[in-house]
């Protein structure tokens, strides 16, 4: 018999399904845009396309194993454990791909005249092949016997029972929460949102004293500068907001279980907490792509060129030099 869906659990389940239905296209136009315009081939975007790939898979594959691990069908354990896995590969990897883009941020800051020397499309593709073996590394290590095996087991043999344990498919029952806490978030999660803290912080205090130096010695318009550093920095301030919004309260729920395991918490949170988690991949289009003009421009294009059957100017593949945050 099929487990029965509760009311929260189909509320759950929709939410998803919209999450997926705008991270998957929003994040495809991402990487058909890079593909279509020859400007957006640099550095910068190689990353942006990490995640993007990152947000698209999240869509296609991590929403919808979250969705079937959330029904709790019965399986065994190890068939259980292959589907909570990729979940862990996919969303780490979302959120290296943002430190990486931090990180290429603040350089961009750092060392203006020199990033393009220093930050070669050959050094950004080790990097991003970095972030990808790291992510499987994080994410397969419950595959290597961090698990909850042993309990289960124990739990099996005690009813009598032999061979593979069959459970009903839960990601607590088969994640331990030593390893989403101590591991996963102490060391993969927590340490990068300090860093990108660390990295804006330092941004922001780069930005303060490149402006005051323009606006010094400028004998232009010093609000036209002012204006373009300022949308920087709230670029900057949004991104870090956005990934401390859609991945701590779901790190928080996990440390509460592990701690306080008398503490009962209301379902409705760790469903709000997953499809916050869930939802920043949706957010990323607009945060990395929207505020970008080369991005915008393309955009425009691939929907008259495609969806509305009006083609639209030439994309000029070469225009003036532009920051990836104009």
């Amino acid at each position: 018999m099929p487990p029965s869906i509760s009311a929260f659990q189909a509320a759950y389940i929709g939410i998803e399904v919209l999450i997926a239905l705008v991270s998957v296209p929003g994040n495809v136009l991402v990487i058909w845009a890079v593909k279509v315009n020859q400007a957006l081939r640099d550095a910068t975007f190689c990353f942006i396309v990490s995640l993007a790939v990152a947000d698209v898979a999240v869509g296609a594959l991590v929403i919808p194993l979250a969705i079937l691990i959330n029904i709790g069908p019965r399986t065994y354990f190890h068939t259980c454990l292959k589907v909570a896995c990729p979940v862990l590969i996919l969303t780490q990897s979302s959120i290296l791909a943002l430190l990486a883009i931090a990180v290429d941020r603040y350089l961009r800051v750092k060392i203006p005249l020199r990033y393009k020397t220093v930050v070669t499309p050959r050094r950004a593709v080790v990097a991003i092949t970095g972030c990808w073996v790291l992510s499987f590394v994080v994410g397969l290590t419950p595959m290597f016997g961090w698990n909850n095996l042993s309990v289960v087991e124990r739990d099996w043999l005690a009813n009598g029972s032999v061979g593979e344990p069959v459970i009903e498919c839960q990601f607590e029952k088969v994640i331990s929460m030593e390893y989403m806490v101590y591991f996963n978030f102490f060391v993969w999660v927590l340490p990068p949102l300090l860093l990108m803290v660390l990295i804006y912080m330092e941004v922001f205090y780069l930005i303060r004293k490149q402006l005051n130096k323009k606006v010094s010695a400028s004998s232009g318009d010093p609000q036209k500068y002012y204006g373009k550093e300022l949308k920087i920095a709230k670029s900057l301030a949004l991104i870090l907001f956005l990934f401390a919004l859609s991945w701590l309260p779901l790190h928080i729920l996990n440390c509460v279980t592990l701690f306080c395991p008398s503490c009962r918490m209301p379902r409705i949170l760790i469903y709000i907490a997953i499809f916050l988690s869930h939802g920043n991949s949706a957010m990323n289009p607009i945060v990395y792509a929207f505020r970008i003009q080369k991005f915008r421009v393309t955009f425009l294009k691939i929907w008259n060129d495609h969806f509305r059957c009006q083609p639209a100017p030439p994309v000029d593949e070469d225009p003036p030099a532009e920051r990836p945050d104009d």
